[in-house]
């Protein structure tokens, strides 16, 4: 099975979790896991939410930003893959100047 993204439109999504700004998506589900391809513009994020009952991972692959996780604070660049675990709080925000691209999956969502 494939998921081809070049026929999916992207979903604006204002103030995504109480976050900043619009996160933009691409999403392929199967009812029970998901995979997008997300896109924040400098100056927004997804706003600060737990894990319960599933995880998410976040491969970056364009621009830079910053991850907040539980009590700390990770950077994250093309090529970096911020893992969040069942139980745990995470946000993604682009402190950048560019887009932050990426995919994303959460299984068992």
């Amino acid at each position: 099975m494939t998921a081809d993204y070049s026929k999916i439109e992207w979903t604006a999504n204002p103030a995504f979790k109480g976050g900043e700004g619009v996160f933009y998506n691409k999403v392929f589900t199967d009812g029970v896991n998901k995979m997008m391809h997300g896109k924040l513009e400098p100056g927004s994020s997804i706003g600060y939410h737990k894990h319960e009952g599933n995880c998410e991972m976040i491969f970056i692959l364009e621009g830079e930003g910053k991850v907040l996780f539980d009590d700390g604070e990770e950077a994250v660049k093309p090529g970096v893959c911020h893992y969040c675990p069942e139980g745990h709080s995470h946000s993604l925000i682009n402190n950048g100047t560019k887009d932050l691209v990426f995919y994303a999956i959460v299984p068992k969502q």
